[in-house]
């Protein structure tokens, strides 16, 4: 389980969502998040034969990545509380990565680096 980066429990949709007036994000929105998020990593690693971050090496991840301070903190206590091994400090960077890229964010801030630990701490605690 510690080679999967993400790990999300779909629940079951409540009777009020269904009916809810609130307009949901279009498949055509995401689908331009995605590609823009998509040209933010092409151009990132132009020239490195790589061409997302999944495929960054922990060398690149501390020279590309651009981490916050209260980023950086928040992962260092993480890290230690749950006893995280360097495969999952590497892995959450670059999943806060690509949610910065998808917000169009040039940092990670705390809260995407809070949004990569959630969805990499699902699997740590089923481990």
């Amino acid at each position: 389980m510690d080679r999967i980066d993400i790990h999300v429990g779909v629940q079951r949709v409540k009777y009020e969502e269904m009916i809810s007036d609130r307009v949901a994000e279009s498949s055509d929105e995401i689908a331009a998040r995605v590609t823009a998020a998509r040209n933010i990593q092409l151009k990132r690693f132009a020239g490195t034969g790589i061409y997302c971050n999944t495929q960054m090496t922990h060398r690149q991840i501390k020279t590309t990545c651009l981490i916050t301070a209260e980023a950086q903190e928040l992962l260092r206590q993480v890290f230690e509380k749950m006893k995280l091994n360097a495969r999952s400090y590497d892995r959450i960077i670059k999943v806060a990565q690509t949610i910065a890229d998808l917000s169009g964010e040039k940092k990670i801030g705390a809260n995407r680096m809070a949004e990569a630990i959630q969805l990499r701490v699902a699997v740590s605690e089923q481990s």
